[in-house]
């Protein structure tokens, strides 16, 4: 797998973006996302009966009892879920207090995969990280978790690192059955279809996202542009590294005059991009003005 060498001002000035500009879930993006994994009920089979025995009168044997939930764990999880998303402390100190009671709750992969929102919130990465990869072991169909992993890892990759190849990989993987998984989402019930429509459309804006970067990083920049350009297209508030990396995509793709547009739009967003997507815009007015013009 071949990984982005290139050191130009423009590529660098894009990793520096990458790495340092890690921004927060809105409260209300995370509570849509949460809303998506309701709390499950815990299964109550039907009283199996078995077969009358060969050679003798048939005997239904007494029904199995199912298991019965813990009143008390019933109550610790709902005592969870029910905290606000923008309690992260509480989440996480109630979480972590749940797995530490009951280690093989039936509800332990909801409270992982709240986890990871949590200390994403509070960008703890490796408890992060930690408890994503445990909610997908429990449940690799876990979106809201595929989608903010595959996000994260290229956010934050060193290319120096042994395991940048690795990151990108899963990264990559994630984010793609994120996409795979939210194309035929039916929406959960008690959520309203406006709410579905707005957390379906962040969680696939953000699976983009993370492809692009993916792209990106390996200098795949046709394929980061078309990613990324999905990502933004998606939500109304588009997040403005993903234009300042498609303004970077495309002067590689030597394509200046789409790059000044991808640029002024990240210009026109506050932030710590501003100033720098004027420059990078302003540099690519220069270059599209020495294009040799296309031909009819």
């Amino acid at each position: 797998m071949k990984f982005l060498t290139n050191q130009s001002p423009a590529l660098c000035a894009a990793a520096i973006a990458l790495n340092l500009l890690l921004w927060i879930t809105s409260a209300s993006a995370a509570e849509n996302l949460a809303q998506m994994q309701q709390p499950q009920a815990q299964e109550q089979p039907a009283p199996s009966k078995t077969a009358p025995a060969s050679g003798q009168a048939a005997q239904q044997m007494p029904p199995v009892e199912p298991p019965k939930a813990d009143p008390a764990e019933a109550a610790a999880y709902k005592a969870f879920f029910d905290l606000k998303p923008e309690d992260l402390d509480k989440q996480i100190q109630s979480g972590e207090e749940f797995l530490k009671k009951y280690p093989e709750s039936h509800y332990r992969q909801v409270v992982y995969s709240r986890l990871t929102q949590a200390y994403f919130g509070k960008q703890e990465m490796d408890k992060m990280f930690a408890s994503g990869d445990k909610a997908i072991r429990l449940n690799p169909d876990d979106v809201s978790v595929l989608a903010l992993i595959g996000w994260v890892l290229p956010h934050n990759i060193n290319p120096n690192d042994s395991d940048t190849e690795q990151k990108i990989a899963k990264s990559e993987q994630y984010s793609k059955h994120a996409i795979e998984l939210l194309d035929t989402m039916p929406k959960p019930e008690g959520l309203t279809d406006d709410a579905f429509s707005k957390a379906k459309a962040e969680a696939l804006s953000r699976s983009h996202s993370g492809l692009g970067l993916d792209y990106f990083r390996l200098g795949q920049f046709a394929e980061s542009v078309t990613e990324l350009q999905q990502a933004t297209q998606l939500v109304p508030n588009p997040d403005p590294v993903d234009l300042f990396i498609i303004g970077v995509d495309l002067q590689n793709l030597k394509r200046y005059g789409d790059a000044v547009t991808a640029f002024q739009k990240c210009a026109e967003m506050p932030g710590q991009l501003q100033d720098r997507c004027k420059q990078f815009g302003e540099q690519s007015k220069r270059m599209a003005a020495t294009e040799t013009p296309k031909k009819p």
